[in-house]
């Protein structure tokens, strides 16, 4: 495929996949042209960039994310540091050539680091930031990506044998609607011990230097049927040059002054993974 530019390639793919999607304006069914123009029968139509992603949002969105944040989260994540999520995360998608949806999916590495583990999976990132969306088409060629909201979701109902939501919002009611019968959410969150290194620094002697996710895990076993939750937790070397990267990407590095200041040499990754069944 090297041979093509990234916005051909995205819409050789997107025409082989159009049956997912639906026009976020009036959830009519789309067409895709070859000059890559995506359209429904009213007339709503999306281009595809010349990055190689779909804009599908009907107004901008602001994003309080930066470019640098994305450069910084695919570095980590390229790192490895979250292979054993991962890991985990791909051992849990049973079918055959799987379609999967990650929502909020930023710069996409998750996402791309998880379909290569599965023979034949479509993966389809979507975020509502610009800048995620534009790091992720740049990164990643086989997946497709897609700027948009999911309250107002551009893909049509029962599409998904796989929706991914890792360490984001959640929109359990639009995730059921998307989900084929039988399929399932994966839903990432923090447990008390994520990134406690940072914590700690960041929040010494405050009341979010505890957490929990309680609440997140009642909400999603009301949400879902057959719910199951594997907790992965292990400490993990952090190359220096990463330090500021993870700070970076992170909101609790965000509340962290004099960040060249910090020194880490291991990371504490310790996550819940909820999986629910339509």
């Amino acid at each position: 495929m090297g041979l093509l530019s990234k916005r051909a390639q995205s819409i050789q793919q997107l025409q082989q996949s159009i049956e997912i999607f639906a026009c976020p304006l009036c959830k009519q069914q789309m067409t895709m042209s070859d000059e890559g123009k995506m359209s429904c029968p009213s007339n709503h139509s999306f281009d595809v960039a010349k990055q190689g992603y779909i804009y599908l949002l009907s107004r901008p969105i602001q994003s309080m994310y930066s470019k640098e944040l994305f450069e910084s989260r695919h570095e980590v994540i390229q790192s490895g540091i979250y292979d054993n999520v991962q890991q985990v995360i791909a051992g849990e998608i049973n079918v055959q050539h799987p379609i999967i949806l990650d929502t909020g999916c930023g710069e996409g590495s998750h996402l791309h680091r998880i379909c290569q583990k599965l023979e034949g999976a479509l993966g389809i990132g979507v975020d509502i930031s610009k800048e995620g969306i534009m790091a992720a088409a740049k990164f990643y060629e086989d997946q497709l990506w897609c700027v948009g909201d999911l309250a107002n979701s551009p893909y049509n109902e029962a599409s998904f044998d796989c929706i991914l939501n890792i360490l984001s919002p959640a929109n359990y009611e639009e995730f059921k609607r998307l989900l084929k019968p039988g399929g399932k959410v994966i839903k990432v969150v923090p447990q008390e011990n994520y990134l406690k290194e940072l914590r700690v620094q960041a929040f010494a002697d405050s009341e979010k230097e505890n957490y929990t996710n309680e609440q997140t895990v009642a909400r999603f076993t009301a949400s879902f049927n057959n719910v199951d939750v594997k907790r992965v937790t292990y400490t993990i070397p952090l190359k220096p040059n990463l330090v500021q990267k993870l700070l970076e990407m992170t909101p609790m590095g965000w509340h962290i002054e004099q960040k060249e200041n910090i020194e880490l040499q291991h990371i504490t990754i310790d996550l819940d993974i909820l999986i629910g069944m339509r």
